[in-house]
């Protein structure tokens, strides 16, 4: 295959760029645990901080960067706040690490 070809069908740079964000965001142990988790059903910061063994200021923290990355949603319910999942693609992320790592 010629590499005309194949540059015709690469993403741009930027693009990668951005991609690149995104996984360095995903990239911490808690964090996997949490799109794991939100991959199933939603949870509340306190549920996942304790699945994660952390307190429920650092799940946030974590949390917050992913919403902000618009990986996660999250939803106020009364005094609680409910983190759901934005970005379909991560279930294919995940299916990778889990592929590579579950055994582990």
């Amino acid at each position: 295959m010629s590499v005309s070809r194949v540059n015709a069908s690469l993403i741009p740079l930027e693009a990668m760029s951005e991609a690149a964000m995104c996984l360095r965001t995903l990239a911490h142990p808690h964090r996997l645990r949490m799109v794991q988790m939100l991959l199933a059903e939603e949870f509340t910061v306190g549920e996942l901080a304790e699945a994660c063994g952390i307190a429920p200021h650092v799940a946030s923290e974590h949390l917050g960067r992913m919403r902000d990355r618009g990986l996660l949603e999250s939803e106020r319910r009364g005094r609680c706040i409910y983190y759901s999942i934005a970005e379909d693609g991560l279930s294919g992320i995940m299916g990778c690490v889990e592929k590579r790592f579950g055994n582990a």
